[in-house]
């Protein structure tokens, strides 16, 4: 590991409302042991992920080596430790790896080596904290036997893949972009509806949205003013986008990843292509759609004329290149245009990350202490005024962006995507690496980063490896939420419990 250099003053003396520090950086340095820690940490996630995590119904990788045992009782019990041991590690790890960059000792290409090495073992491990996967892969062979998976679900297949599905999702159409559903079918078809085949070439496919992100960071920190060592590290290195997106293969990696290369190719004046990948992105997941109106104002603020000229010069060609991309997806895709109000199948999932369903959820628990009454109309409710809440912020934001200043309106988008994540039906922890994406290339404080980190952590851990919520199980969050606050106050002060002697 590098050496720590000599500072100005500690860590806890940095006010949260200062930027982080910069010392130096050392452009090429490595940090040999905390790349290392936090590799050993991901190998442990594989490893202990092969009877802790969303595992097949029948495995017979396992079966043929002999450790089905790993699935069971105290088997798996052994593979839930070790699965936690290297989740701890890897918080660890980027903690330390947060530490260096914070204080300029490393930089880009210390965080691009760690994202590497630490996506690799995931890359072949099962499925992780999600059954997301056998999804996707079951709507990819929908569309390869000819059904429409905008219209049936993976239940009619009666196949590997779709007895692997969650029970949830056997019934619902598939609520994603036709891009996607062109990819899935590709994978299907390649590995012969393998299960195991078809996992590892999900993640490879979808590790592209991070190559993607890895080239967009720095340049979006270049125009929003922020330090790309940190943006790379907030977003590309953070344990909850390579466990949750990497580890349990969401389709979200491969849309925040077009998304972030499209919003920098139009900050690099490039608009038209950059319009084209976000209509991919869109042609991946709906949610990409947010941040179009607010470079809509970026880029006319470019052009000639008056403000209505500008926008109307700007709104022709961005829609025709965004619309044209996603034509060009749904008629390669041979789909149609189910996938739109298949998005409602979303409100099925009811959890408290999400504000309307958590408002909902509590005042029918409070209804029915005293009195009983159905709850799905607490939560239809608060759902339908979340979503009344979630158009006015979209619109306040949106025309108070209006001047097309790229930091305002970058600004702002990101605000509306956070939104959209907190005040949707459903919210789930890996929702909030999309206005993180955006928003990672800002200059952060030292305060917004500690928030940040701790918020990562406690998001990791709020579902158990198998793909269940912990989200009602207090014990176990009051737990996660002591992890996570002692590693947010790690990021600032090194030895929290002053056990140590050194600094670093």
């Amino acid at each position: 590991m590098a050496a720590t250099p000599s500072l100005p003053r500690t860590s806890s003396e940095v006010s949260p409302l200062e930027p982080s520090p910069v010392v130096r950086t050392n452009t090429y340095a490595i940090p040999i042991r905390t790349t290392m820690l936090g590799l050993l940490g991901v190998a442990l996630v594989a490893l202990g992920g092969m009877g802790a995590g969303a595992i097949l119904e029948r495995d017979p990788l396992l079966a043929q080596v002999g450790l089905s045992w790993l699935r069971y009782g105290h088997g798996r019990d052994l593979a839930s430790m070790v699965l936690y041991l290297g989740l701890g590690l890897v918080i660890w790890a980027w903690i330390r790896l947060g530490r260096l960059v914070r204080w300029g000792e490393i930089g880009d290409f210390a965080v691009l080596v760690a994202v590497t090495v630490w996506t690799l073992p995931l890359l072949f491990a099962p499925p992780l904290f999600s059954k997301d996967i056998y999804s996707y892969l079951a709507q990819g062979q929908l569309a390869l036997s000819g059904y429409d998976p905008y219209e049936v679900g993976p239940a009619v297949l009666q196949s590997t893949l779709s007895e692997n599905v969650s029970w949830v999702w056997q019934h619902t159409p598939a609520p994603y972009g036709p891009l996607f559903i062109l990819v899935a079918k590709a994978i299907v078809w390649i590995t012969g509806a393998s299960v195991i085949l078809g996992v590892v070439a999900m993640r490879f496919s979808l590790a592209g949205g991070l190559v993607l992100l890895c080239w967009a960071l720095p340049g979006l920190s270049r125009h929003l003013g922020g330090r790309s060592a940190i943006a790379l590290w907030l977003v590309a290195a953070n344990p909850l986008l390579l466990i949750h997106l990497v580890g349990g293969a969401h389709n979200d990696l491969l849309m925040i990843g077009l998304m972030a290369a499209g919003v920098l190719l139009v900050l690099d004046r490039r608009h038209v292509l950059g319009f084209v990948l976000l209509g991919l992105a869109f042609s991946v997941k709906a949610t990409a759609v947010v941040i179009l109106p607010f470079l809509i104002w970026i880029w006319a603020a470019r052009l000639d004329g008056d403000r209505r000229a500008q926008f109307r010069k700007a709104l022709l060609p961005g829609a025709a290149a965004f619309l044209g991309a996603f034509v060009a997806c749904t008629l390669v895709a041979g789909v149609s245009l189910g996938w739109i109000p298949a998005l409602r199948s979303s409100s099925m999932i009811i959890n408290w990350l999400s504000i309307p369903s958590a408002v909902g959820d509590f005042v029918r628990m409070v209804v029915n202490w005293f009195v009983y009454v159905d709850g799905g109309i607490f939560i239809g409710v608060a759902r339908a005024l979340g979503s009344v809440l979630l158009i006015w912020i979209a619109w306040t934001q949106w025309w108070a962006a209006r001047d097309g200043d790229v930091r305002d309106s970058i600004r702002r988008g990101a605000l509306t995507m956070l939104a959209v994540a907190l005040l949707s039906p459903a919210t789930l922890p890996w929702y909030f690496s999309w206005p993180l994406a955006l928003a990672a290339g800002f200059m952060w404080t030292t305060g917004a980063l500690v928030t940040v980190s701790l918020a990562s952590v406690f998001l990791l851990l709020v579902t158990f490896p198998n793909g269940d919520t912990a989200l009602y199980s207090w014990g176990y969050l009051f737990f996660a939420l002591v992890v996570s606050v002692l590693a947010a106050r790690s990021l600032v002060k090194p030895d929290p419990f002053g056990l140590s002697t050194r600094y670093e």
